[in-house]
């Protein structure tokens, strides 16, 4: 008896368990509440950034070292790394909703041992526990959102999990902005402590929502899937047209599945999907490398480099998390109306220019120093006579954001529950990409202090050349998802159709009588109706 067989008992309870409250259908809301994980990752990234550059945390942690900083940064993509890798091991046995909860509870038992820390050990191990919380919500919520929003609207549902990340670091930043105005460590336990709250938001708001429509039919609960596809596109109308090809799409997927090998992490690099995974996989890489985090982790460290010191550097640094959520909600936007390849393409180049931009800034008028406000992890300041400079550094990081919100940003979070196109791997793809995304995550918060203490300047050449390298990559190999229903994604993979004909490619997609529409209806559970009884005989008849 294979692993998932062992647990359907345990599936059914847990179902059982959920549905025995009320549900909402609103995809916006739905999607709203699962991606309060991604809210929790935003929090996550204030709430260490917005007090590394203090008195309070460098006394009460003994001044870190730029390594031991980095690792304290990074131990929560370290557990979000394997949080992801977990997710999948769950999800696809047990549902999409019991992973949203192990993210819950994971988190709100890293944000209380944070709160309650002694030492810096106990410190990452809290992050880590809270990443390991975070790397399920991460993989599991744009799956889950592109798995029930109708496809018109799937880039904006998909975009949501991006804007509670940054929702979730600006809330966060300003919460802890006030809290450092309280003496000793007060300050960070509070606003650690904090964090439990958006952990008990995504655990009370698990219990209103549905299941996800394709993880329901493949577990056999047919009739159910119908109804919640019906109830989110069409108010409950079955028989709506959008209503009746959705099933019959995830009905096909299913069959193929059925007869298709067992899914792991080894089908994703055979000859059928090696491309597929390997591009989805580069898609979460490269979103790291395009520095954001440095910007996001470490932008008091940036800001100090341009001369800003106390509450003109924290007032300058919250500016700069206002413009990215404000951005991300018209980027939401276009991208169901531009396209995901034109945004990332755009958003590479510029990001390039603004990335070349600061380090030439720096390079050309900054000095080199022995340390910051007694941090040792920052050599190179820019002099208080040379204000234009300081302020055209600013001014790039603000234009890097702004360029990263519309496009990288919130695109590759949507493109990458979106490129798998077959239902059988994109749990398991959506688990592995993930973790690629929180591995680079976790090297990029390592690398940067280091960087930043060493090669100075020269740290964001090397993320304009990725940004570069990137704009390439979209161009000749990334296909165009816009518009498309997931299960026609396959179709581009299986047919080698060139990335930049994508866009304008139609489907090869079967034309479905009324009859074949209304065989969603499996026999295990006939309609009562006599014409819709006649009506599936007559489509065995043609099948």
């Amino acid at each position: 008896m294979g692993y998932d067989e062992r647990l359907v008992d345990t599936a059914e309870k847990i179902k059982v368990f959920y549905d025995r409250f009320p549900k909402i259908y609103n995809p916006y809301f739905i999607c709203s509440i699962s991606c309060v994980s991604g809210l929790m990752f935003g929090v996550d990234i204030s709430s260490i950034s917005a007090f590394i550059g203090t008195d309070q945390y460098r006394d009460y942690f003994n001044s870190p070292s730029s390594s031991m900083q980095g690792f304290i940064t990074s131990a929560m993509a370290l557990g979000s790394f394997f949080g992801s890798l977990a997710s999948s091991f769950v999800s696809e046995p047990l549902g999409r909703r019991i992973s949203l909860f192990l993210c819950s509870f994971f988190w709100m038992v890293g944000a209380a041992i944070q709160c309650s820390v002694q030492n810096r050990p106990q410190l990452i191990i809290g992050r880590f526990i809270s990443g390991f919380g975070v790397g399920f919500g991460s993989t599991v919520a744009p799956v889950y959102g592109s798995e029930l929003s109708p496809r018109k609207i799937r880039g904006f549902i998909g975009g949501l999990f991006q804007f509670s990340v940054t929702f979730g670091i600006l809330i966060m930043f300003y919460i802890s902005y006030g809290l450092q105005f309280v003496s000793g460590t007060a300050s960070f336990r509070s606003a650690w402590g904090i964090q439990i709250v958006f952990g008990f938001i995504l655990f009370l708001g698990l219990f209103i929502l549905p299941e996800s429509p394709r993880w329901l039919a493949k577990h056999d609960y047919w009739d159910e899937a119908e109804e919640i596809v019906a109830k989110i596109q069409a108010h409950g109308d079955k028989t709506n047209e959008d209503v009746m090809i959705e099933m019959s799409e995830i009905k096909d997927q299913i069959l193929v599945e059925e007869q298709a090998e067992k899914v792991s992490y080894a089908t994703l690099f055979n000859k059928k999907y090696r491309v597929r995974t390997t591009h989805a996989i580069w898609a979460q890489i490269w979103q790291q490398l395009t520095g954001m985090n440095t910007l996001m982790y470490y932008i008091t460290y940036i800001f100090d480099m341009a001369g800003y010191k106390g509450n003109t550097n924290l007032v300058a640094s919250s500016i700069q998390y206002v413009i990215n959520c404000v951005i991300t909600i018209p980027a939401m936007f276009l991208l169901d109306k531009v396209g995901r390849r034109p945004m990332l393409m755009i958003g590479a180049i510029f990001m390039m220019i603004f990335q070349f931009a600061i380090g030439g800034i720096l390079a050309a008028h900054s000095k080199p120093v022995p340390s910051v406000n007694g941090n040792t992890t920052i050599r190179i300041e820019i002099p208080d006579s040379d204000k234009s400079a300081a302020k055209g550094v600013i001014a790039m990081c603000y234009l890097f954001v702004v360029s990263f919100a519309t496009s990288w940003g919130v695109g590759i979070w949507v493109y990458d529950s979106e490129i798998w196109g077959e239902n059988s791997i994109r749990q398991r793809g959506a688990a592995l990409t993930t973790a690629a995304d929180w591995i680079f995550n976790f090297a990029i918060g390592m690398f940067t202090p280091s960087a930043f203490q060493n090669i100075t300047y020269k740290t964001y050449f090397v993320f304009g050349t990725f940004c570069a390298c990137m704009f390439i990559h979209v161009l000749f190999f990334f296909p165009e998802t816009k518009g498309k229903r997931l299960e026609e994604i396959a179709q581009i993979w299986d047919k080698k159709i060139p990335a930049w004909k994508t866009a304008n490619w139609t489907p090869d997609i079967p034309i479905i009588g009324e009859e074949k529409k209304l065989d969603i209806q499996h026999v295990e559970s006939p309609s009562s109706n006599e014409e819709a009884s006649t009506g599936q005989q007559e489509a065995a008849q043609m099948a």
